[in-house]
């Protein structure tokens, strides 16, 4: 969420920076800064905590200006959103400074050693060791110092480098984040969406992972991590600035696919700790010991969100063993819900403003009961009436069939799961640690699977033209199977049913022909017998399906044998605990449903009959 902008050439640099910046608002910050060299060479810096008129109170206060420079908004994940910690962030000497987007993993052995070696930390960030890497690794061209910063960092980073030891250069290095470079008329810029920099060039093209960029007064030069020149087609941009902000992707929801695993690892910085296990919520108005108290929860929300709520139900049920029900908020408040002060109420919603969900959590609050918000904009409706919130912290999300914050949800979830857990005895430290480790790797395991995107544009070749449909699941993996479905059926109109695989028997049986796709979530955690069984049974699904001429494609964990040879398709995830695959297997449901709506020439941003936010009843 974070935004970077950088500019070399001859126009004023801070106010061109600042506009910038504003231009990337939309991504979500809470502190500001930049850094900029002048004519005599000097590096000066102005930084600020909240929103960049504070920055431009303190540029107002304290002018500067020069001939080339870097800017910064920053979304707090390591240390707080104080002025100290905004970016940019400098070496020991002060003369080198680096803006980040990312989270570098390793940073805290990488900070060990760098103070072992006498390098003196002056903020809470992990952005801080970057700087101070390249200070040891600088020995003449700061590009040389770059690239081998880069090869000790452990993590997802998009970044920009000044040093008044190597002047008139600004380095950019990707691994993750996105970074676009402008190429204008005697000057050039870096910035991490297109809307940063569009209104002085539309020539652009996008640094691909593992690229370095070499940015002078003279042009731009591309080498990859280990120094070998490469090349990237520049794209002539003629989008208004609602399409710019796409960053090179054929449509919004596709973008946002491709987000979730940062929207993931968002979500979980700074609310867990690796070496205990311990989860941190948001400061709410719901005590530890009312956490440990509520005798029952429901989960209350729409559409996608409330997919979400029934993944969350097996979430929570499993590790702090108490009860859940998942209500639709149309129906949960005509039913006279059974709730009081002894109950937790869970309302989730994308944008906050949900009409239904929103009236459902006044009846609740009305009943007496508390209400926890999952949400993923700040000051929205729920959060306001919550006694409670959890921020997604997915950004923007522009695409009408949500994708990214239903990731997001999952996640959010996942941790107040635990978090009962641990309150109420549920859950043993040692299992949330190790749990805590494996949500660490999700975001990892969620890029691994995006990277094989050409293979559900392959089924989507195959299946484009069917008319229907099946979804199938057990346990967690049944919601998922709903979600699956009602991505299809949104984006390309095509008829979609998701189904629990063991109510296949009662009635479902009757529409499976050699003409009809079923879709068959058969992953395993080996380590979990229960999960095992569910797996085995799901096979005997495949088996049914198959008996009667089904077309069978099926979501296997990586490695998987029984339920590949029973199936005519097979789409790998990595491994994973039970409880967090969902977050991976309904990525290349999202990537299948869009390709093939693709494929039909349909609006998937923009699905007829349907708004971002339904604000009515």
């Amino acid at each position: 969420m974070c935004g970077i902008v950088g500019y070399i050439g001859s126009k004023k640099v801070v106010p061109l920076i600042l506009d910038g910046l504003k231009r990337l608002e939309y991504r979500g910050y809470d502190s500001a800064g930049v850094a900029v060299v002048g004519q005599n060479g000097k590096l000066e810096i102005r930084r600020a905590s909240g929103k960049l008129r504070n920055l431009e109170e303190a540029v107002r206060l304290a002018p500067l200006d020069g001939m080339y420079g870097i800017g910064h908004t920053r979304w707090a994940t390591h240390g707080r959103p104080t002025e100290e910690n905004a970016h940019p962030h400098r070496d020991c000497t002060g003369q080198i400074v680096v803006v980040h987007n990312g989270i570098i993993e390793n940073y805290l052995e990488l900070k060990q050693q760098l103070i072992a070696k006498g390098h003196k930390f002056v903020t809470e960030t992990d952005t801080e060791v970057i700087a101070h890497l390249v200070e040891a690794n600088m020995n003449g061209k700061l590009e040389n110092a770059v690239q081998k910063t880069v090869k000790q960092l452990t993590g997802v980073y998009a970044l920009a480098v000044v040093s008044t030891k190597d002047p008139q250069k600004i380095v950019a290095a990707r691994w993750g984040p996105p970074a676009v470079i402008g190429l204008g008329e005697n000057e050039f810029f870096v910035a991490s969406d297109i809307p940063a920099v569009l209104h002085h060039t539309r020539n652009v093209f996008f640094l691909a992972d593992g690229d370095i960029a070499v940015i002078t007064p003279s042009g731009v030069r591309l080498m990859d991590f280990d120094g070998a020149a490469v090349e990237r087609p520049v794209q002539h941009i003629t989008w208004d600035p609602i399409m710019a902000e796409k960053g090179g992707f054929k449509h919004f929801m596709q973008k946002e696919i491709f987000e979730q695993p940062r929207a993931v690892r968002d979500t979980l910085v700074g609310r867990v700790s690796l070496d205990t296990g311990k989860v941190f919520l948001d400061e709410m108005d719901i005590t530890e010991q009312e956490f440990r108290d509520f005798q029952n929860i429901r989960i209350v929300a729409c559409g996608t969100s409330w997919h979400a709520g029934l993944a969350g139900k097996f979430m929570i049920e499993r590790l702090a063993q108490v009860p859940v029900e998942v209500d639709y908020g149309s129906e949960f408040r005509y039913r006279d819900p059974i709730v009081d002060h002894r109950t937790l109420v869970i309302v989730i919603s994308q944008s906050g403003e949900t009409a239904d969900t929103i009236a459902a959590q006044r009846e609740a609050r009305q009943k007496g009961a508390k209400t926890l918000a999952i949400c993923n904009v700040v000051g929205s409706m729920i959060t306001r009436e919550a006694s409670g919130t959890i921020l997604t912290h997915a950004g923007p999300e522009i695409g009408v069939a949500s994708t990214k914050a239903f990731s997001g949800q999952l996640t959010a979830l996942a941790l107040l799961a635990l978090h009962l857990g641990e309150l109420r005895a549920g859950t043993s430290p040692d299992a949330a640690r190790a749990l805590v480790q494996e949500m660490a790797r999700i975001p990892h395991k969620m890029e691994w699977i995006l990277q094989r995107d050409d293979e559900y544009e392959a089924l989507a070749r195959q299946f484009f033209r069917h008319s229907d449909f099946l979804y199938l699941g057990r346990g967690i993996h049944y919601p998922i199977a709903l979600e699956g479905a009602l991505k299809l059926k949104e984006i390309s109109y095509i008829h979609a049913e998701g189904y629990p695989a063991g109510e296949m028997k009662h009635g479902p049986n009757a529409l499976i022909d050699e003409n009809l796709p079923v879709v068959i979530i058969a992953t395993r955690d080996e380590k979990d017998a229960a999960s095992m069984t569910r797996y085995e049974k799901t096979v005997s699904n495949i088996k049914e399906v198959k008996a009667r001429d089904g077309i069978v494609i099926s979501i296997v964990t990586e490695g998987d044998r029984l339920a590949r040879e029973a199936s005519d398709h097979v789409i790998e995830i990595p491994p994973a605990p039970e409880i967090l695959t969902p977050i991976l297997e309904i990525l290349p449901l999202q990537l299948l449903a869009y390709h093939i709506a693709v494929r039909r020439g349909c609006d998937v941003d923009q699905p007829r009959n349907l708004a971002k936010s339904v604000t009515v009843e």
